[in-house]
């Protein structure tokens, strides 16, 4: 009896030695995996994603007479989404076309008045000239009883009346020229007012076909075919997916070692941990989300109670992985941010690279010009 349980009681100890020994080795593995790896990263699974949200809203008041799109269809840059009854833009550009040529031809004529006042100056100058000669004469005439005081009077009148009417078509002449000069009909105030109001007329017509300012996917659509809108009102959304980024809320303490230009790996609960996304740290927040919070935290209060806070870091996505796993917006994700490389800087100076033009293009400015060009070449004669 002693004997067995002497072996029981060796045993024992043999399997406690052997726990404790795996135990041990459990515990320096995973010091060394944490010295040699696991320091290097930080994760979290508070990480959504985000993309831009361009609301499409029109510019002018109309009624809706083509709907191109609806909730969830993909649309390309350019592409038609609305379009609004387009009379009345047409009716205003036939009135501006209109306003425009009456512009050119008004001007024209001031130019014209210009010729016509210096004809009147030289034939006043010359009716003048007659006049003082006339006068001359009659002044030695006059001095042998020739010609009598009265009619030497008339000649003096009518050197009065002719050196008025040369005075008053010189100033009619100063009025013109100062409505013309250093100007052509193509560049003449009158001429220039009209043609922006041509551009402005153009410019509204074009706004009655609304467009899509950036390839994504269409949502939260509200307008309906033959509804009449207001300017501003908000008509649907559009989402880019291949410009989605990831805001992962990281708590302050994990970033230490975070900075600009660090890799960083993901997964979407999508598509679970096959699809790996690989991306790069583009900025910090500001500030925290409590921060930035509808009613902020009044931590000054009696009953404060430290909070560990989280800061929005935002990773920027390869497109190609992108373009091949589309993400949703608000898609929860996991990310795991290698922060080995502490080089980088604490503060992004740049975080988008690609502009995104919206409104209405080069090519409808030029179509605007063509158009103006086009009624200056016809009426300026």
């Amino acid at each position: 009896m002693n004997t067995e349980t002497t072996t029981n009681d060796s045993k024992r100890k043999r399997g406690l030695l052997i726990l404790a020994v795996l135990v041990i080795v459990g515990i320096l593995a995973w010091t060394a995996h944490w010295f040699i790896y696991g320091r290097h990263f930080e994760s979290t699974d508070d990480a959504y994603v985000s993309s831009d949200i361009v609301q499409i809203t029109s510019e002018i008041p109309g009624t809706v007479i083509a709907l191109h799109v609806d909730d969830t269809q993909s649309v390309q840059k350019g592409q038609a989404l609305v379009e609004l009854d387009s009379a009345d833009a047409e009716s205003a550009m036939a009135s501006a076309e209109a306003d425009l040529a009456r512009a050119v031809r008004q001007v024209r004529g001031l130019f014209a008045q210009n010729g016509q006042f210096n004809a009147q100056i030289a034939e006043r100058q010359a009716a003048l000239k007659r006049a003082q000669n006339d006068y001359n004469r009659r002044v030695s005439l006059a001095a042998d009883g020739a010609v009598s005081g009265e009619e030497l009077a008339h000649a003096q009148d009518a050197i009065t009346e002719i050196s008025a009417s040369l005075a008053a078509a010189r100033e009619q002449l100063n009025a013109t020229h100062a409505q013309t000069e250093g100007t052509t009909i193509a560049n003449h105030p009158q001429v220039l007012r009209a043609a922006s109001a041509v551009r402005d007329a153009e410019l509204a017509l074009h706004r009655t076909k609304l467009i899509a300012p950036i390839a994504g996917v269409v949502a939260k659509r509200s307008v309906q075919l033959g509804q009449r809108i207001a300017a501003g009102t908000p008509l649907f959304a559009v989402v880019a997916q291949e410009d989605a980024w990831v805001d992962a809320n990281f708590k302050e303490v994990q970033l230490e070692k975070m900075r600009i230009g660090q890799p960083v790996e993901l997964h979407a609960d999508l598509y679970g941990t096959d699809v790996v996304y690989h991306g790069k740290i583009a900025g910090f927040a500001a500030g925290s989300g409590a921060a930035f919070a509808l009613l902020p935290a009044q931590n000054a209060s009696g009953n404060w109670i430290k909070i560990v806070q989280r800061i929005p870091v935002r990773i920027a996505l390869d497109p190609k992985e992108l373009h091949d796993h589309p993400l949703r917006v608000g898609l929860s994700m996991s990310v795991k941010v290698d922060v080995a490389d502490t080089s980088g800087l604490l503060v992004a100076t740049q975080v988008r690279t690609t502009p995104r033009p919206v409104g209405i293009s080069d090519a409808d400015n030029s179509d605007a010009q063509a158009r103006i060009d086009r009624i200056i070449k016809a009426n300026a004669g």
